[in-house]
């Protein structure tokens, strides 16, 4: 059994200001609760990602993920255990977290063990400081003093793996609701370990097939079945309670039944039962609860956790929204940056590039605040699903639909939808179809824009607001082209998935003369553009013109760009760098998903490994990040994008968005608006100072007053940083200093005052 201990640091109100240097933040989904619980004055909620809690004192909202102390993102519920306060954390990998006041405690030995079957972890039951957790095998027992597995139950047939649901107990006998039926053993002076002590409960009423859940009320053992629940009077199952919709959980609070039902069109609706089965209460008003999955009740509140609407607090049918601000859910399109805004395009499709039929549109990241993007407040997007690629300009944003076509949006959201009523054509073989997958601005803000599976797979919206369609002319494969990308020659380089690699096109002197357009397709071989692979995912322009390709195996770069079209040719590069004591090719064998450039000409690498971050050559690591070393959500990293003023780096995953703030920034021509920050640096500051808005690779000093020089370092594209250290690794005592920038060509200097206060 391995068990880890990691200190929570819990992080103060939702809201975000800039986070310092080192340091890392999440962009999960809060809108999805799914449980319940309240403990330490608190009322915790978990979503299909995390956990949100709300501070009864003051009604603060806040936040626990993987990056201030969770193991895993992606829950599968809840518990508190009554006894002790303890409250119990199952992920949907079959992790286990137990949160005891400030503290997390991990236990993966679900996680770990090589279990055939299914692992999911459906529900928990808690007596004394032993809990139960009911598994899609069997039971694993938890003892939450110990902090370790105490016992497996297998209760299948003969010993065989069996779905348990819930459990509960009357003091007497222990009771299991699984995928069998219902079960009974001794609660004690038994070996609950051996299957033949689990007995079915029959009984006229119950009848055969699932039970969802069992609860033991007051004095009456109820069992969930479909969507009724039933009472055992002694002799029968009879009806205790049936209601007119579905029925998703039942909750003892407060000696109080809780149901939560919803219907088809979510209409939700809370139901209060008395042991007695009266209903005592119920709550539906103006379309609230839309999707209740669970709640409970503290005093005269009820608390709710909506599938679709988060955490929410009835006090006399007034409804009060507890959810924190974040996008509505996981984004795995492209992340796109203008005025410093994050655009993230929400949908995906799969490795055979087929629809996954995501709704969710786009959303947008702005001063810290999320905001969606999608049909509830565009009705044009109503019908336009797996938004998976987007750019912009000043002026307007444009999105892709992979089936739904091209969404033009500008101020106070004037919409324009682009399909049959322009050049894009329709996918061959599904006539609706108009897939757009990859979109581009030249320097002219001309649009680009790759139309997936036509005939005519790139086209250009021109200023003067007509299009124009250019055809391939060679066989692609299924006519897959993606991501676009303009060179400094405007050239097109157009990414081609299902193995076609990388495509040049250059269409000479004029957009509407054909004959002097020229093509290229760069595959994997010498002489056929010398690529690691056929499989190209992404392409990304550095700040030397270079083309840095991340293919299926690997990176690859383009540094004779200008040159495709003439005598000499171009192919790629395949860079060799030195690992440990051998030399290989750059990410050798690594899927490389996406590529990103930060102000200091360095690149960021996304894998199904984690991310990396190399120098501007690729010959050294700087940081590498995976779910092991780093709050990176998932180890699968799809898209990466750079805030160009903050250097914070968003990384999107099919978990989630998560963000780390680098230490490179983009560079001006001339110093802008220096900032040092945090100024003054209090005492108990650990993390780096930095010094932004400066020239490209600015030499930085700092200085005492009476000019002797206690540090000096380059630039990261516009922003340096310091540790608070002297040059000989002293740190520095309280006092004002002088930071002192220089640019490259040494013809411009700029001053300012930094405050330090040193740690008593």
């Amino acid at each position: 059994m391995k068990c880890s201990i990691l200190f929570l640091f819990l992080w103060l109100q939702e809201t975000y200001t800039q986070i310092p240097i080192g340091q890392w933040r999440e962009h999960l989904a809060y809108n999805t609760a799914i449980n319940i619980c309240t403990a330490n004055n608190n009322v915790y909620a978990a979503t299909s990602q995390s956990i949100m809690y709300v501070d009864l004192d003051d009604n603060s909202i806040h936040k626990l993920s993987r990056v201030n102390g969770l193991s895993e993102t992606g829950i599968a519920l809840l518990k508190k255990n009554e006894q002790n306060g303890n409250i119990l954390i199952g992920y949907s990998n079959s992790n286990i977290d137990i949160l005891s006041g400030n503290k997390i405690v991990n236990i993966n030995d679900i996680k770990r063990k090589n279990i055939i079957g299914d692992k999911g972890i459906y529900n928990i039951f808690s007596k004394n400081e032993l809990s139960y957790f009911c598994c899609g095998f069997g039971i694993v027992v938890i003892d939450e003093n110990k902090k370790e597995t105490k016992d497996t139950y297998y209760i299948g047939a003969n010993g065989a793996n069996l779905k348990v649901n819930g459990m509960t107990d009357d003091n007497t006998f222990f009771y299991v609701a699984t995928a069998e039926g219902l079960k009974k053993a001794p609660n004690s002076g038994t070996n609950l370990a051996n299957f033949a002590n689990w007995q079915p409960v029959a009984g006229n009423g119950l009848g055969p097939g699932s039970v969802r859940d069992v609860k033991y009320f007051g004095t009456k053992l109820l069992v969930l079945k479909n969507d009724s629940v039933l009472q055992w009077n002694g002799n029968a199952w009879v009806l205790f309670y049936t209601g007119s919709n579905n029925i998703q959980s039942m909750t003892i609070s407060e000696n109080k039944l809780l149901i939560c039902e919803n219907n088809a069109v979510n209409q939700g609706k809370l139901v209060q039962l008395e042991v007695n089965g009266a209903i005592s209460a119920g709550i539906q008003q103006n379309g609230l609860p839309e999707s209740p999955r669970d709640a409970i009740k503290i005093g005269g509140d009820y608390w709710i956790a909506d599938y679709f609407k988060g955490l929410f607090k009835v006090t006399n049918n007034s409804f009060t929204n507890y959810t924190p601000n974040a996008p509505q859910g996981s984004a795995s399109g492209d992340l796109f940056f203008q005025n410093n805004i994050l655009y993230a395009a929400a949908g995906s499709v799969n490795d055979s590039w087929q629809y996954q039929y995501n709704r969710n549109g786009m959303y947008k990241f702005e001063d810290n605040y999320w905001s969606p993007v999608w049909k509830f407040n565009i009705p044009a997007m109503d019908t336009m699903l797996d938004f998976i690629t987007v750019t912009a300009n000043d002026q307007t944003v444009y999105a892709g639909s992979y089936g739904g076509g091209l969404l033009q949006l500008e101020g106070n959201n004037q919409v324009k939808v682009y399909k049959q009523n322009s050049s894009l054509q329709a996918a061959i073989g599904d006539p609706l179809s108009y897939r757009i997958s990859g979109l581009a601005l030249d320097a002219e803000q001309q649009l680009w824009v790759a139309n997936y599976g036509s005939a005519t797979p790139l086209h250009v919206f021109k200023n003067n607001q007509t299009w124009k369609g250019f055809t391939v002319p060679f066989f692609i494969n299924q006519n897959a082209v993606a991501q676009l990308l303009i060179d400094d020659a405007n050239q097109k380089w157009i990414v081609s998935p299902q193995g076609n690699g990388l495509i040049c096109f250059n269409h000479g002197a004029s957009l509407d003369n054909s004959s002097d357009d020229k093509w290229k397709i760069f595959k994997a071989g010498n002489s056929n553009g010398n690529l690691p692979s056929n499989e190209v995912n992404c392409v990304v322009k550095d700040q030397d013109g270079i083309l840095w390709i991340g293919t299926s195996k690997g990176i690859a770069l383009i540094q004779c760009g200008t040159d495709v079209f003439s005598g000499s040719g171009c192919e790629a590069v395949l860079p060799v760098v030195q690992q440990d004591q051998l030399a290989g090719y750059l990410f050798q064998n690594e899927n490389v998903q996406a590529i990103a450039v930060d102000g200091a000409n360095r690149k960021w690498v996304a894998t199904k490994n984690g991310v990396w971050l190399i120098s501007s050559n690729g010959d050294k690591i700087i940081y590498r990040f995976s779910e092991d070393n780093s709050p990176l959500l998932s180890n699968d990293v799809k898209k990466i994008a750079i805030h160009p003023q903050t250097g914070e780096v968003f990384l999107a995953t099919f978990k989630g968005i998560c963000s780390f703030r680098s230490t490179a920034t983009e560079a001006t021509e001339q110093h802008e608006g220096v900032l040092v920050f945090p100024n003054p640096v209090p005492a108990d500051y650990r993390g780096l100072i930095a010094i932004k808005g400066l020239a490209k690779n600015s030499i930085v000093k700092i200085t005492e007053l009476n000019g002797r020089l206690v540090y000096q370092t380059k630039s990261l594209g516009g922003q340096a940083v310091w540790n608070g250290y002297d040059y000989k690794g002293k740190k520095i005592n309280s006092g004002a200093y002088l930071v002192l920038a220089t640019s490259e060509e040494r013809n411009e200097k700029v001053a300012a005052k930094l405050f330090f206060i040193a740690h008593e």
